[in-house]
């Protein structure tokens, strides 16, 4: 592991979460070409997210330190070893000479964009072998070639159907982990509550499937600061979280978790049953999470986390439907990309544990994302009180930081003193929000979104992401600046105080089938209880901060 890097291991439970981390893994993918460009500030360290390998044939790789669990028939056309390490020779190497029964599944044609993204990275050998660029030094992207490559396809709404179909990059044969007890398609086998997901990490197939690919990647690294974990809350894979968290903890203590619980935007209003369900579990899982974690945030488009539908978040400049998983996740994967910076910097990183501690003194372990338009359903961010954040915002030119008023002209405020971009950002924190233990940084580096990234941008943004003076260009949006904050405030007070009294009038009888898949009354009475002790320490007039 070059350079000292503080390693990261990300783990990804659930298909929402599978979506997130497509796009999330695209978007390093992209930020690795970028840091390859003359001009590149090379602020993020890639090699925290990434390992160095090699195939069976000698072939140097850079694929995720990544584990991910998903369900059977989830993966579409994307093999479980991934494609980079298969060996058409090994596959065939068989054991048993006896006679064979072979069972063929449904073939999966595979989606016509990654059809083109294979073309352009390397060619399927007649001997089974996948032969990709050179990688210099043993790690990123594959140096510029002359060869002219076709342009990208760009994949539609309708052609993603599953996070593979959009899957930019390669994963190494230990990140998939397939969960064959339940179904991803269909209504009868699925993983739908949060009992199930306890179950599934109890049964020792599972179990120590996990425990293997952890000290897999573990045992490979020089300075692992900790784990981030992408969970689903709304299904049974909040269960598996938890007991995944639970194990963390246990046999990694010292390490940092970091939780980002995931939310699809949509529900369905006419299917009860679901929607009970997605409560259950959410409430459930944040406990949970909550109990096993240094840091849990709860992101998600959606107006509410409870019962009652709220309108989806909305965005001045992005034309996004929010009924696409698609679209919901690249937006929650663009914040992450943000806000999850500080431990990722080749220069004074923020290490996971340090970051945790700063939102979670007093008892707290569930953060927000930004304060000015939430992702987290936890409330109007206008009617709260902050009691801790980190704030970033990458991808401002220079010349834009700071003032650039003529010498000698009065001053209209005491941003215009600053002389730099980091001055402005902490004094501007200061006078929004006094009082609060804030940490801010600023890059230079955008946030590419190039495809598969959606185009759902408006026409008045340049091709750096900015409002355009005047009328549309007709320029395709490449990158863009963002403004990433992680905060620790009393709006989560209001949201878990509300959670807990919609749970509260729920007649459990009614959902006997929950109960059924593993969880006991005492448990239900338990977890209200911890809901609501979580929700006091977020409390604005408990004399923690005040």
């Amino acid at each position: 592991m070059a350079g000292g890097a503080r390693e990261v291991l990300t783990l990804q439970l659930g298909h929402f979460s599978g979506f997130v981390g497509a796009h999330w893994w695209n978007q390093q993918d992209a930020a690795l070409g970028l840091a390859d460009a003359p001009a590149s500030p090379g602020e993020l360290c890639p090699d925290v997210l990434f390992r160095a390998g090699r195939t069976l044939h000698g072939q140097e790789t850079y694929t995720p330190r990544l584990i991910l669990m998903d369900l059977k028939g989830s993966l579409s056309s994307l093999k479980q070893e991934g494609g980079q390490y298969r060996d058409k020779q090994l596959d065939a190497a068989i054991a048993w000479q006896g006679k064979l029964t072979t069972h063929k599944e449904e073939f999966h044609p595979k989606n016509p964009y990654l059809q083109d993204f294979l073309s352009a990275e390397g060619v399927l050998s007649s001997d089974g072998v996948w032969r990709v660029k050179s990688i210099p030094n043993g790690k990123g992207h594959p140096p510029p070639t002359t060869v002219t490559t076709p342009e990208p396809l760009i994949p539609n709404e309708d052609s993603v159907h599953v996070w593979s179909d959009f899957l930019r990059i390669h994963l190494h044969p230990r990140s998939i982990c397939m969960i064959q007890n339940y179904n991803h398609d269909g209504e009868a086998g699925r993983l739908e509550a949060f009992g199930q997901g306890e179950s599934v990490l109890k049964e020792p197939r599972y179990l120590e499937e996990l425990e293997d690919r952890l000290h897999f990647y573990v045992e490979e690294c020089d300075f692992l600061q900790g784990f981030q974990i992408l969970c689903d809350l709304h299904d049974g894979f909040s269960g598996v979280g938890t007991k995944a968290t639970e194990l963390l903890q246990d046999e990694y203590s010292g390490r940092g978790i970091v939780t980002w619980g995931l939310l699809p935007s949509h529900h369905s209003p006419g299917d009860h049953q679901k929607n009970i369900y997605r409560v259950l579990n959410t409430a459930f899982g944040l406990v949970g999470l909550s109990a096993h974690s240094s840091l849990v945030c709860p992101l998600t488009l959606a107006g509410s986390l409870g019962l009652q539908q709220e309108p989806p978040v909305s965005f001045p400049h992005l034309l996004y439907d929010a009924t696409l998983p698609f679209h919901c996740s690249a937006i929650l994967a663009t914040a992450l990309d943000t806000i999850t910076a500080p431990y990722r910097l080749h220069l004074s990183p923020v290490s996971m544990a340090h970051l945790a501690d700063m939102l979670t003194f007093s008892g707290r372990k569930l953060g927000g994302a930004t304060p000015w338009t939430p992702l987290s359903a936890c409330g109007d961010p206008a009617r709260t009180h902050y009691f801790a954040q980190s704030v970033v915002l990458r991808g401002l030119d220079p010349s834009c930081q700071t003032s650039q008023l003529t010498p000698g002209m009065p001053l209209p405020s005491p941003l215009h003193e600053c002389s730099t971009g980091e001055e402005v950002l902490a004094q501007y924190l200061e006078q929004r929000q006094p009082r609060v233990r804030s940490s801010s940084h600023m890059l230079l580096t955008p946030c590419k979104v190039a495809p598969p990234y959606p185009y759902f941008f408006s026409s008045s943004l340049s091709q750096q992401g900015l409002v355009l003076d005047g009328p549309p260009t007709g320029t395709v949006v490449e990158s863009i600046p963002v403004l990433g904050a992680l905060c620790s405030s009393s709006a989560v007070c209001v949201a878990l105080r509300g959670l807990a009294k919609e749970l509260t009038r729920l007649d459990l009888r009614r959902w006997a089938s929950f109960m059924d898949a593993g969880v006991e009354q005492d448990d239900m009475e338990e977890m209200l209880q911890e809901l609501l002790s979580l929700a006091q320490c977020y409390s604005s007039g408990n004399g923690l901060m005040d």
